[in-house]
């Protein structure tokens, strides 16, 4: 069983289509693709209309949360989408996504960078505007040579001279949310922080404590070293160690399938859920 669990589309900051994620899982190999767009399942629809035959959809999200001043993300799956407490929170955050990166477009206006509004939005589709997308009108506009570039404190990186903070979740509580709706987290990279920040051990204890189910061990992020503490940590606390490949289609290199759970998670995270099922084509 082949399973990457933690992939994105064009409903948020990845560069391909839910359709087209799905036809490069099969291409890949696997036989599941989790789909997890940052805060929203609307790529959920198209994703199962396409799906190839044999290959089974793990309907998921990544939920956007705050410690401190430092950005968690929360794996969320199986959860029952319509419900009203999760669904509120997830309307929240998007909605303050798009507050953030409006204000961030006229921070970059005020610094003479020739980004727009429109730009942006073009380049998101209709997706959850993220700083991914702010990143790539300004490689467009030819004010960085690559995104990478954008996400530094000259332009948009955690501090920078346009950076806008959001709103986002506590951890506990997105947890507890998550279990609320009938769906399984899991603690996304906790060890591959954009800012260097390492998710401390005494905290994905309390997150435990609170209903988390497992630990995102292989990821593109963690090296030989990380994961065998994570795996470590996971087996001592009881949670189940998964990985993905945290596909963004072009952004990442289209890496689909370079990084999957181990034997035995995928089926351990679902045996847990109560708020939707996995699909599998025909």
């Amino acid at each position: 069983m082949r399973a990457d669990l933690h992939s994105h589309s064009t409903a948020s900051d990845g560069t391909d289509a839910p359709a087209e994620v799905m036809r490069r899982a099969a291409a890949a190999g696997l036989d599941v693709i989790a789909l997890t767009d940052h805060d929203t399942v609307a790529g959920h629809r198209e994703a199962v209309g396409a799906l190839p035959a044999g290959l089974t959809l793990l309907p998921g999200m990544e939920l956007s949360c705050r410690l401190e001043g430092h950005s968690v993300h929360l794996l969320a799956y199986l959860f029952d989408p319509a419900n009203e407490r999760l669904a509120g929170e997830m309307a929240e955050i998007r909605e303050s996504r798009l507050f953030r990166a409006r204000a961030m477009v006229s921070k970059l206006a005020a610094l003479g960078a020739p980004v727009t509004w429109d730009q942006v939005s073009e380049v998101a589709a209709g997706g959850v505007v993220g700083r991914p997308h702010i990143a790539r009108a300004l490689v467009d506009a030819g004010v960085v040579p690559t995104v990478a570039d954008a996400f530094t404190p000259e332009w948009i990186g955690p501090g920078g001279r346009a950076h806008v903070a959001r709103y986002a979740l506590d951890p506990v509580r997105a947890v507890r949310l998550v279990h609320g709706a009938g769906g399984v987290s899991v603690l996304a990279h906790p060890r591959g922080s954009a800012r260097g920040w390492r998710t401390p051990d005494e905290v994905i204890e309390e997150l435990a404590g609170a209903g988390l189910k497992g630990i995102e061990v292989c990821h593109p992020q963690h090296d030989d070293r990380e994961r065998a503490a994570l795996s470590e940590l996971a087996g001592r606390l009881g949670l189940v160690a998964t990985g993905g490949s945290d596909d963004h289609g072009e952004l990442t290199g289209y890496r689909l399938g370079t990084e999957v759970a181990p034997d035995g998670a995928y089926e351990r995270l679902i045996e847990h859920a109560t708020g939707a099922a996995p699909v599998t084509a025909d």
